[in-house]
């Protein structure tokens, strides 16, 4: 393996699983050249004139988008530890002899243990995406055929965007959908809130799979899914358990020295003069900074100060701030607890994202 000396004084490969990787060169250093990914151009004469794209089952799904061994399948992550959809994918993967996928999730989770075998069989050579639990266990002690990429929000879907990972197949668990393929998280018994991380999914990959437990008559409104980059559309007795979309970082801490961080940051933001009408803020989930936010929230009522948005993965703490009137808006990048889902669904100024919207450096602004 070569190495080079990144811009940080590291030493690192220039190619990871035989791809190239341009090495760190400094802040603003990079300027990429070229031109975005593009999917092949597709015709409404190889799809159902009445739009109804539904087949039986989720094995008939992918012999139609042609699932052959050593392609890429993604997954999102927004049912989090309740996903049961991921581990069916890859049972049925195995079930048709197919080996050396590279699994492209946005997330994996403790539900996820269940693909440790496939990766020892070779169903999976390897992840690109964030590994926790037993699997980050797994691949961490070094046990996986490939290399593990992790990748940041926006750098996951960058990669996609700028085709450094070319998606054969995504496969998209949607909480609502109907047969046109047309899909929102945000309503149905599975239901999550946000399904952003899939969007780059539905717009560059070759064929797009939405799977629902929740099929309704069209259209499904609203979409955070165009059925319009659908390929297939299959139903399921469940994706998951939504109960389970809430896990430990979405706790407030109870650590004294935790809280005290937070509430000495909340009085930095008081006392630099940042919390002021119309300022923004960022607050996703992790106990301390769920503190902060509770700390931040008091003395924003404390001196009559609205911010114009707010920025979560929303959570209830967030969703207090938005209906006490404290902010004009939640721009959700993603939906933490059950209490950001409903406020998804019920009002108009909780505003579903993806991570295009904040978090891709190869943007027209961020």
């Amino acid at each position: 393996m070569k190495l080079v000396k990144n811009a940080a004084g590291r030493m690192v490969p220039t190619k990871i699983n035989n791809e190239k990787l341009i090495p760190f060169k400094g802040v603003d250093k990079h300027r990429p050249i070229g031109h975005k990914a593009k999917p092949p151009i597709r015709t409404c004469i190889d799809y159902p004139s009445d739009g109804n794209k539904l087949v039986k089952n989720l094995k008939e799904a992918l012999k139609k988008a042609g699932l052959k061994n050593g392609m890429t399948i993604s997954t999102h992550h927004h049912l989090r530890n309740g996903d049961v959809l991921t581990n069916l994918l890859f049972d049925t993967v195995k079930s048709m002899g197919i080996k050396n996928i590279r699994w492209f999730p946005s997330a994996s989770f403790p539900c996820h243990e269940h693909l440790i075998k496939y990766l020892q069989d070779g169903t999976i050579h390897h992840i690109e995406g964030s590994m926790n639990g037993p699997l980050g266990k797994f691949t961490s002690e070094g046990n996986m055929k490939g290399i593990g990429v992790l990748r940041s929000h926006g750098g996951r879907y960058q990669a996609v965007q700028d085709g450094e990972v070319h998606i054969d197949i995504a496969v998209i668990a949607a909480p609502t959908a109907d047969t046109f393929g047309n899909a929102t998280g945000d309503r149905g018994k599975s239901a999550c809130g946000l399904i952003g991380f899939a969007l780059a999914d539905s717009e560059y990959a070759d064929k797009v799979i939405v799977v629902t437990d929740n099929l309704v008559p069209f259209p499904c409104v609203p979409w955070q899914i165009q059925g319009n980059n659908v390929d297939y559309v299959v139903e399921v007795e469940s994706l998951g358990d939504p109960n389970k979309i809430v896990s430990g970082t979405t706790e407030v801490t109870k650590s004294p020295d935790r809280l005290l961080i937070a509430e000495y940051v909340a009085d930095f933001i008081e006392a630099a003069g940042i919390m002021k009408d119309g300022f923004s803020l960022q607050a996703g989930a992790g106990g301390t900074n769920l503190a902060f936010v509770l700390f931040l929230k008091e003395k924003m009522k404390a001196k009559g100060i609205k911010s114009r948005f707010m920025r979560g993965g929303s959570t209830k703490y967030l969703v207090e701030i938005l209906e006490e009137g404290l902010t004009d808006y939640i721009l959700d990048g993603q939906t933490f607890d059950l209490e950001g889902v409903r406020s998804m669904r019920e009002n108009p100024n909780h505003v579903n994202t993806s991570p295009f919207t904040s978090y891709n450096f190869h943007g027209k602004g961020n």
